[in-house]
């Protein structure tokens, strides 16, 4: 457990000048008495003093009452002039468009009509409370989006990156929350921090299924809009959301004009701003670079990015929070509005910005009705609560119960630092006043008020702090928005979520008319209209610790909400985990997959191929234990059973490819690289070879080929290729004691020999398609290894091949057993090192995480895995893991009571969530390996299956029509031998 922190007590709280009235009581009761005064005077001469009693009376009680009384946060008198405004203002709104009001909704015009006889008239959605940005424009040293907030001034927008702080140590959480206090320190102007949650918007990946499915075979197809109709399932039976936080700066512009200009907020297109002053802007703007710059550089150390937003990003993302009803169709209208600008040819910065196609974008929500206590913004209910208690003591993260709620909440954090000096005085009266009204007290004999003993302490120990200057004070308010698609869900959601408070010792209110107010406050503007507030020194409130999710930070913060890549599971915050290895941001497109027996990882490897081949990602698996048949099989791919009847490699096959225009072609050097292969496979073979075996060894090559017609002449490289029986035929016609040896050891190979199978005799089954697997269970134990390195060789063949490039995965099951022999561990080395440079992406998923950790050649295949996961561990090794992996305490925890499935996902060294598995009944029925389920099924992983129903798939198809992934390939791509086409032409 974490060491706890204390909240302060209100030490701001009103002091009590007489009985239990305050200065401002005691006003407005002067007030009234005044008045009453004032109405006796002048009707004492015609009103008896009784007969004026009966009506005065009741109004000093009401009075009374009003000013003892609090509701929604607010005194009742306070929320009785809210409730007049409210009454008097319009709240039906609707968007101008061209100067005009648009005619109101139906769905306003039919409930207003049920409430009233005649339907109100919609008022132009231009309220003052809601202060709707006017314009985002990009900053005058570029590459910021700076929103205009008119008489507010300017703020920016950025998002920053997530820790997952459940997987931390407390000494780590400890460490953490101390780096987060080290900015709060450095703060001296407010900030917003906005947890957003979004709707997981699925549409641009089930329409790219949809689409990749006509370019496939009708099997295949079929299987891929299974695959499309179980997310469209999961998002239609569930709340999936997509959690982001933004960091908002805002600065005034020092513009007295503005500051008195009544038009604070003009909606609408082509308005001017007023009282705008170009050098009071660029000093604004000079102003939140500079604090956003130091925020991002203090933030740093505790792994917290934060990603400044341009213009058309700031646009986006303001217009999907101001739209909360659309699945941020915002974003999607920013890339067309991009690439629109990208096909006009605008490169130029200064005239893409300056296009009004790119900027004319309006943020207000089509209409909007105001409620008591909630909104309608377009066909989405939000109600917004205000955080008026807290605990007294809480420990690191004390928030993220509130941040991970699974419905759709944002949760507003406004931060306004308040200076050392004026803190220290304000204590300093604060603390005179409160030991005034316990002495008053206690003069009387009254019993003192224990939260008046609280706060007195507590501002006596924060004016010594803050003395001290070990702590700062800031005046905080905590605001969350609740979003429902009813209004009678929203009343479900909002009392969900006031229970996880209570739970939490945390006190909440809603905000009665003050509703349109409260929405815009958890807007990101960066402005706080409600202003409930509590003082908090720099422990309690980096305690908090709002960047604290258990999701994976999004890559691109626009499209946080639109997912791409591959679904791997469900994470913890009730979303869905996409992870794209072939992303352009990713360091590289290997993965390492550690788990012991039984903790699913073939079932996982499993699932990423399938999807993956939607996305026409090539898919090499080799495959020890054959258990990738099924999956071949169902889907059409190539499945090669090493040492049975039909699975067999030449060795003697020259590198030749087919181009994508039906030509084919081969390295310059393919013959010379055939020949040194078969000098390695040879030495595998027979062992260690004297140098008169070597020579002998190479003339022998050469003959060989020649007898089949192959020589230097790219032109025969399209013969067949010789087999071994004929290599050992020439060595045997050398005639000299090197060479009859060598012939007479390659006996058990060719021939009648015991291994002959294997090596001897043309390739039965070509390597090609969508999916190959190698299946290595049928080879004896003795011709593993060579039978092991035809499997490396042909993949790093298919892999290297310049005139095939396409993203690929080549997957390699239970490594341990290949790690064991040393061509494969060298092969794996060689693969994790270069296959980034070929674009294709290494997977190795293994039981025995020690033969992997405990060599130099294993831990750099793992440290060459941008993407690791690591699932459940057996307390034996999870020493060794955590050590590797730099596992806190928690993590290793977890991993040791994981369930099936159920892993921790790492990408790039630093992101890591947790995750478990998802599949659908029909991807479930070809991936699982489970017996019991097998047994249902009447398969029993060797005999043949019904693969009526299944899938099949051809070879793949165009690969201009490959997926979405992006190749990185080129300057760094250190394959440079001359390549020739087969018709003597090199190229």
């Amino acid at each position: 457990m974490t060491t706890p922190v204390r909240i302060p007590a209100d030490v701001e709280r009103s002091d009590r000048l007489l009985g239990p009235f305050t200065a401002r009581q005691l006003a407005i009761l002067a007030t009234a008495a005044l008045l009453l005064y004032s109405a006796w005077i002048a009707t004492r001469a015609v009103i008896a003093p009784l007969v004026f009693l009966a009506p005065a009376a009741p109004i000093a009680a009401v009075v009374t009452v009003a000013i003892l009384t609090r509701r929604d946060g607010l005194p009742a008198d306070l929320l009785l002039v809210a409730a007049i405004r409210h009454r008097l203002r319009s709240r039906h709104l609707v968007t101008e468009s061209e100067g005009a009001v648009l005619a109101a909704p139906r769905w306003i015009t039919d409930r207003a009509t049920r409430a009233r006889p005649r339907p109100p008239v919609p008022t132009a959605l231009s309220p003052e409370e809601l202060r709707l940005p006017q314009s985002v424009t990009s900053s005058s040293s570029g590459g910021v989006g700076v929103i205009d907030l008119g008489a507010d001034g300017l703020a920016v927008v950025a998002v920053a990156g997530t820790l997952n702080l459940a997987l931390r140590t407390p000494a780590e959480q400890d460490s953490l929350v101390g780096q987060l206090a080290g900015w709060l320190h450095t703060l001296r102007q407010p900030v917003q921090i906005l947890i957003r949650s979004a709707r997981l918007d699925l549409s641009t990946h089930l329409a790219g299924l949809h689409t990749a499915a006509l370019e496939m075979s009708p099997d295949l197809a079929a299987a891929a809009h299974d695959h499309a109709a179980h997310l469209s399932e999961l998002a239609a039976g569930e709340h999936l959301t997509r959690r982001q936080v933004l960091l908002i700066w805002r600065e005034s512009l020092d513009n007295p004009a503005a500051a008195t200009s009544p038009g604070r907020w003009l909606l609408g297109r082509g308005r001017a701003r007023r009282g705008l002053s170009a050098g009071a802007r660029r000093a604004a703007e000079s102003r939140l670079l500079r604090r956003m710059t130091e925020a991002a550089d203090t933030l740093a150390p505790l792994g917290v990015t934060i990603t400044a937003l341009d213009d058309l990003q700031a646009t986006a993302v303001l217009s999907a929070c101001a739209n909360p009803e659309g699945l941020v169709s915002a974003a999607a209208d920013a890339a067309a509005r991009e690439a629109i600008i990208t096909a006009a040819g605008c490169t130029d910065t200064d005239s893409r910005r300056a296009d009004p196609f790119a900027l004319d974008t309006g943020f207000a929500p089509e209409s909007l009705t105001i409620g008591t206590r909630h909104l309608q913004v377009g066909s989405d209910w939000a109600a917004t609560l205000a955080v008026t208690g807290y605990p007294r003591e809480v420990t690191a993260g004390w928030l993220a119960p509130l941040l991970t709620h699974p419905g759709r909440v944002e949760v507003a954090v406004h931060i306004d630092p308040v200076d050392p000096v004026t803190a220290a005085t304000r204590l300093r009266h604060q603390l005179a006043r409160l030991e005034s009204s316990r002495m008053h007290d206690a003069s009387r004999g009254r019993l003192s008020d224990p939260q008046i003993d609280v706060a007195v302490e507590d501002a006596a120990e924060l004016s010594a702090r803050v003395a001290r200057a070990e702590a700062r004070l800031f005046r905080a308010g905590v605001y969350l928005t609740v979003h429902a698609d009813t209004e009678t869900e929203l009343a479900d959601e909002v009392a969900a979520v006031r229970a996880l408070a209570a739970s939490l010792l945390i006190d909440t209110c809603t905000l009665a008319y003050r509703a349109a107010q409260a929405w815009a406050t958890t807007l990101p503007l960066g402005l706080d209209l409600i202003r409930v507030r509590r003082t908090f020194d720099t422990a309690a409130l980096a305690a908090a610790f709002p960047f604290d999710s258990p999701q994976l930070p999004a890559a691109d913060p626009v499209h946080a909400a639109r997912p791409e890549g591959v679904l791997y599971g469900r994470d913890a915050a009730s979303g869905l985990l996409f992870v794209d290895r072939f992303a352009p941001e990713a360091h590289n497109h290997n993965m390492v997959i550690l788990g012991r027996s039984g903790a699913g990882k073939s079932y996982l490897v499993k699932t990423e191929i399938l999807r993956s081949l939607y996305r026409g990602i090539e898919q090499v698996v080799i495959d020890p234990e054959d258990e990738y048949r099924r999956l071949a099989e169902a889907v059409g791919g190539t499945h090669i059973r090493l040492g049975t009847t039909g699975g067999r490699l030449n060795p003697f096959d020259l590198e030749i490819h087919t181009r994508p225009d039906g030509r084919r072609s081969a390295p310059a050097d393919a013959l010379t690289r055939r020949k040194l292969f078969l000098h390695t496979l040879i030495h595998v073979l027979l062992g260690d070879q004297t140098s008169a075996q070597r020579a002998a060894l190479d003339t022998a090559l050469t003959a060989t080929y020649a007898a089949v017609g192959i020589t230097e002449d790219p032109a025969t490289w399209t013969r067949p290729a010789p087999t071994l029986s004929r290599l050992r035929d020439h060595l045997g016609r050398l005639a000299t004691p090197a060479a009859e040896e060598l012939a007479a050891a390659l006996h058990p190979f060719v021939g009648g020999g015991a291994y002959a199978g294997l090596l001897d005799g043309a390739t039965t089954t070509d390597p090609e398609g969508a999916l190959v697997v190698f299946s290595l269970r049928e080879l004896p134990e003795e011709c593993k290894t060579i039978g092991t390195l035809l499997v490396l060789d042909a993949t790093w063949r298919r892999v290297s091949s310049p005139a095939e490039r396409r993203p690929r995965m080549i997957t390699v099951d239970e490594a341990w057993l290949l790690m064991r022999q040393p061509a494969a561990a060298e092969f794996l080395f060689r693969a994790a090192k270069s296959f980034r440079k070929h674009w294709a992406g290494l997977t190795v998923a293994t039981q025995d995480s020690a033969d992997v950790l405990s060599t130099e050649l294993g831990r750099a295949i793992v440290s060459n895995a941008a993407t690791q996961i690591l699932l459940r561990q057996a307390p034996q090794a999870i020493d060794e893991v955590a050590a590797a992996f730099r596992l806190s305490e928690g993590e290793q925890q977890f991993l040791l009571c994981a369930a099936r499935g159920s892993g921790l996902l790492a990408v790039g060294g630093t992101d890591r969530a947790v995750f478990a598995s998802l599949a659908s009944p029909t991807e479930n029925a070809l991936i699982t390996t489970d017996p019991s389920e097998l047994v249902t099924t009447g398969d029993d992983g060797d005999s043949d299956i019904d693969l009526n129903a299944l899938p099949s798939l051809p070879a793949l198809t165009d690969p201009g029509h490959a997926g979405t992934a992006t190749s990185d390939h080129g300057a760094d791509d250190t394959d440079s031998g001359e390549e020739v086409l087969l018709d003597g032409r090199s190229v």
